[in-house]
């Protein structure tokens, strides 16, 4: 069992979850947890022991340098951190793991009672897979939820997706169990830039995350590293015809499918996100 340091007073936590693995293309999804650890200086507060679930030979410890100058070894796990951001009217727990080797139930079951001995109230799960658009467009995101006031207020979809499905689709699963709300949010990566790491997917979920929490996010160097992504994948697409070729018809494809979806509603809501950044940064 996972051991957890004496958390007291956290105020109505939702919790932010993302796995390496079959989940994060690009690691985008990690890279929004690894983030917000970052920017809300979260404190790290339980480990699942990996020796239950990790194949080593898939997912091999790591042998590093520590800030004193000694060898150290890291094995993979998946960590528990608690913030409490300043701008927010709860605390935050955030949970960055890597996609188990086995035992999938018993590990969703070990998170999910840490989850509620940390009185986490909402389950966010983050996620990336590799799609047909275009880098030259905004990061589609599609949102689901398991409650149906959530799918009301969030503009949320029901999922209708079927087919295989990694530890997010069974974490999300298992929330049903425990009448846990939970909400997903997937980014679609183009998949002929499927290399770590993806700036701009990752910024694209923080994005429906502030949505979610109706503040604005810190985003830090991410704006900046978005476009310089998206420079790049410019350049290489500029020194081969056939990918530049490819990418105008994923343009095309993309701004037709669009059309629809350039309503008065979706112009606004940008504008009210770009306005409400605007105030909290003044």
């Amino acid at each position: 069992m996972m051991e957890i340091e004496t958390v007291t007073g956290l105020v109505r936590p939702v919790v932010i979850a993302a796995f390496e693995g079959w989940n994060d293309a690009a690691e985008s999804a990690t890279a929004v947890v690894d983030h917000l650890m970052k920017a809300w200086n979260a404190r790290v507060v339980a480990a699942i022991d990996p020796e239950e679930y990790y194949d080593f030979q898939v997912n091999r410890p790591t042998v590093g340098i520590d800030e004193n100058g000694f060898r150290k070894l890291t094995w993979p796990s998946t960590h528990v951190a608690v913030a409490s951001p300043p701008n927010l009217d709860r605390d935050v727990i955030l949970i960055r793991g890597i996609e188990p080797n086995m035992r999938w139930r018993q590990f969703t079951t070990e998170l999910l009672e840490v989850i509620d001995e940390l009185g986490g109230e909402l389950l966010v799960t983050l996620g990336a897979l590799l799609s047909d658009s275009p880098h030259t467009r905004p990061i589609p995101v599609s949102g689901s939820s398991t409650e149906p006031d959530l799918l009301d207020r969030l503009d949320l979809e029901q999922s209708t997706y079927e087919g295989p499905t990694g530890i997010v689709g069974v974490l999300q699963d298992a929330c049903t169990t425990v009448d846990l709300p939970a909400v997903s949010y997937w980014a679609a990566v183009p998949h002929y830039v499927a290399q770590p790491p993806c700036p701009k997917a990752t910024l694209a979920l923080l994005s429906r995350l502030d949505d979610l929490f109706d503040i604005s996010l810190p985003l830090g160097d991410l704006p900046e590293e978005a476009r310089a992504w998206e420079r790049g994948v410019d350049e290489l697409a500029e020194e081969d015809e056939d990918i530049a070729d490819y990418v105008r018809s994923l343009e095309e494809s993309r701004d037709t499918a669009d059309l629809p979806e350039a309503s008065g509603e979706a112009i606004a809501r940008e504008f009210e996100r770009y306005l409400k950044r605007r105030r909290d940064d003044d």
